[in-house]
């Protein structure tokens, strides 16, 4: 790992013998984090680069945006995923509307006790609601670290795993800079959370008219895999939440 400007970024790579990555020292429960990716150029197959926020533990809850490493001149694909108590399977997949490789772009995860939202550049791609009255899981108990890095996935990440990665491109590096995190703390000695409504206005915050088209938009155009629409892979009927 590079420390980069005091501080204000980091850059992570990965070769033959390690991969690398970063946590935050804080754990959440509950809260907003923007952070700026710019992701492997030239051939990437086989790597993916990843932003995240997950518990501890073997029923952990987590929120991933993962870059899935492409052959050059392909598109990257953006997965995004939830597990919520230990479970998982719940992928959505996106091509961009730019290349991820130029310059660096803002990814948010939003997290409140109402929905968790997930944002590029401030354009809102997945929306996963707390539905209690369907008794989908969702998760409001765990706190969350805030995690990047970059790891040897080929045996999936990259054509279902059909290129491996060409160790003579490395190593591969990725960037990521301007951390900001609004959130409720959550500390070892408290189970509380150190925020409240009034102070954090996005804990109470919704997608409005305008987000929803956005979200729209990019489902549309850009959205080629949904879980929630695979009633092959979940033949006994589709997640409470879908």
């Amino acid at each position: 790992i590079q420390i980069l400007n005091n501080g204000e970024g980091i850059a992570v790579s990965l070769d033959e013998t390690s991969c690398s990555g970063f946590q935050s020292r804080d754990q959440y429960l509950y809260a907003k984090i923007d952070l700026q990716i710019k992701l492997v150029s030239g051939n990437s197959a086989g790597t993916v680069t990843a932003f995240y926020l997950s518990s501890i533990g073997e029923f952990h809850d987590e929120v991933d945006f993962e870059f899935l490493g492409r052959v050059e001149g392909d598109p990257y694909i953006l997965q995004t995923n939830m597990f919520i108590h230990g479970v998982g399977k719940r992928e959505m997949q996106f091509f961009l509307w730019f290349d991820p490789t130029d310059d660096f772009h803002n990814y948010t995860i939003l997290w409140t006790p109402q929905h968790i939202v997930q944002l590029v550049d401030g354009i809102p791609i997945r929306e996963l609601k707390n539905e209690k009255g369907k008794r989908a899981p969702f998760p409001t108990m765990q706190p969350m670290r805030i995690y990047g890095s970059i790891w040897n996935a080929d045996s999936w990440a990259t054509r279902g795993g059909a290129v491996k990665i060409d160790w003579t491109k490395g190593p591969f590096r990725a960037w990521f800079k301007n951390l900001r995190v609004d959130g409720c703390l959550r500390s070892h000695e408290n189970s509380k959370s150190n925020c409240t409504k009034s102070s954090t206005s996005w804990l109470s915050s919704t997608l409005d008219n305008k987000s929803k088209q956005r979200m729209k938009w990019a489902h549309t155009k850009y959205m080629f895999y949904d879980y929630c629409t695979d009633t092959k892979r979940f033949p006994k009927g589709l997640p409470l939440e879908c």
